[in-house]
């Protein structure tokens, strides 16, 4: 008997997969299944004289520092140096309307059948379905097979939004901050919770960059990874800086954040103490960080993402300039972003469709 059940638009001609790196990309051969009928987008990170290998069969461009720097000219200040915040650069050289993005250290996962998940095609689920940010549903995504709205969902509500971001989770090595790496050394994640929601209106996430997925074309300009790395006084904080902007972002332009489903297996942990170096002022200024996106307000005239990211990157010199002059430096470097954005993809300016 034929299935019901509509099967996912592969979307091939309308998404890219962006992997940062500074090593062969051997982990290809295990997603060939998965990845082979997309185009890649390779950033280079690292020295550029060095020849990074990709497998036989896969349709990809790789940039490295020294064509980012031609590509951008003054303008590449913004793109991190020695640092995985560098895959940003590849949102924005893109033609495609959606963005996967996966670090090389994460592996095709198996379910609790131990069938192997194809991560691309549930990102793809997510970002295609609405988001319900305005009202959760207790049985969490209502758009899902054998799931729908419980009693007392409003009606008027049960559209939903237009889903701008999927957040993907990791089995094994979980996504820890370094004390918590150095007081859980061996822990590892082998929950697979069979769920998607949709992030409420007004929370804020912690966004890991190594599973993610999204809809450039709803977001795509306020997905800056920041100023980390080489040359930074942080690091590891590219995603969640990009995840706090993105998220104040959606709220006010009526778009939706996913959390869940899909895993991948994160196979190796990185070093916490190199790591606590990297994290140690992050780990205090976020104190002030998140009371700051919390309270963040945009006007009711940014209608665009663009003027959106703008004018966030004022307020961060307003306001978190004083906390440390590396924020003064950093919304400069949004400001950056967005021309080099602009210059890139000259389209009209996309609003929410409201």
């Amino acid at each position: 008997m034929a299935s019901s059940v509509t099967p996912t638009p592969l979307l091939k001609d309308e998404l890219d997969i962006v992997i940062p790196t500074i090593r062969n990309l051997d982990f290809l051969e295990m997603w060939r299944p998965f990845f082979q009928p997309y185009h890649l987008i390779i950033v280079q990170d690292g020295d550029p004289s060095k020849v990074i290998k990709v497998p036989e069969g896969f349709d990809y461009e790789l940039y490295n520092r020294n064509d980012i720097n031609r590509i951008l000219g003054p303008k590449s200040s913004c793109i991190s140096f020695k640092d995985s915040a560098c895959r940003c650069f590849g949102y924005m050289v893109s033609k495609k309307k959606y963005i996967f993005t996966i670090d090389d250290d994460c592996f095709v996962a198996k379910d609790p059948s131990g069938k192997d998940i194809n991560a691309l095609e549930q990102h793809i689920k997510n970002l295609l379905s609405p988001s319900t940010p305005l009202f959760f549903n207790t049985l969490y995504d209502p758009y899902r097979e054998g799931a729908d709205f419980v009693r007392g969902y409003p009606f008027s509500l049960r559209e939903g939004v237009s889903t701008a971001v999927s957040h993907g989770l990791w089995l094994n090595i979980p996504d820890y901050d370094a004390p918590t790496q150095l007081v859980k050394p061996r822990e590892r994640n082998t929950r697979f919770v069979d769920a998607v929601m949709t992030i409420p209106k007004g929370t804020l996430f912690p966004m890991c960059g190594m599973n993610l997925a999204f809809d450039r074309e709803l977001i795509g300009p306020a997905m800056y990874f920041g100023l980390m790395g080489d040359g930074q006084p942080i690091g590891r904080y590219d995603d969640m800086w990009a995840g706090w902007c993105i998220k104040v972002i959606c709220d006010h332009l009526g778009l939706g954040v996913k959390t869940g489903l899909p895993y991948i297996w994160h196979s190796k942990a990185s070093n916490p103490f190199v790591n606590l170096k990297k994290e140690y002022k992050g780990i205090y200024w976020q104190e002030e960080l998140i009371p700051f996106f919390q309270s963040a307000n945009l006007p009711k005239d940014c209608t665009t993402v663009q003027s959106c990211y703008k004018e966030l990157s004022k307020q961060v010199k307003a306001k978190l300039g004083k906390v440390d002059d590396y924020f003064n430096k950093l919304a400069d470097a949004m400001v950056t972003w967005i021309e080099a954005w602009e210059e890139l993809n000259p389209s009209a300016p996309i609003t929410n469709g409201k």
